[in-house]
């Protein structure tokens, strides 16, 4: 069985950090490509920052860049999200996502999401 489990999300000053995880299970975690995703009420899923497979590579979204830095442990089958210098804009429910193979017949997993709220 699959499971993607978020934690860490909160309520944090603007400026402020904080460290998301996900943790995964029920499948072979070393060989998928893991993002965080974004979602905001009336808008669709933001890609935030992903992984590869190796850990590698990593890529994030203009508005995170410099601010966010997404790391795994393929040992621990973990990511990460650090978040530093938290903005306002930043208050959104995010997600861990999973895609891997095969190519034919992609994987893609979702975590249930937690909760980011920047404020004052």
């Amino acid at each position: 069985q699959v499971q993607l489990v978020e934690s860490g999300g909160g309520l944090v000053q603007p400026g402020g950090s904080l460290r998301l995880s996900c943790a995964a299970s029920g499948f072979t975690f070393s060989g998928y490509v893991m993002s965080w995703y974004r979602q905001t009420p009336g808008k669709g899923r933001e890609l935030v920052a992903a992984i590869g497979s190796a850990g590698g590579s990593t890529s994030y979204a203009n508005s995170v860049k410099d601010r966010f830095t997404i790391s795994r442990d393929n040992v621990k089958n973990m990511i990460y999200l650090q978040m530093n210098s938290l903005k306002p804009e930043d208050t959104a429910v995010y997600y861990c996502n999973a895609k891997g193979p095969p190519l034919w017949a992609p994987r893609d997993y979702w975590g249930q999401g937690t909760q980011v709220t920047v404020s004052s």
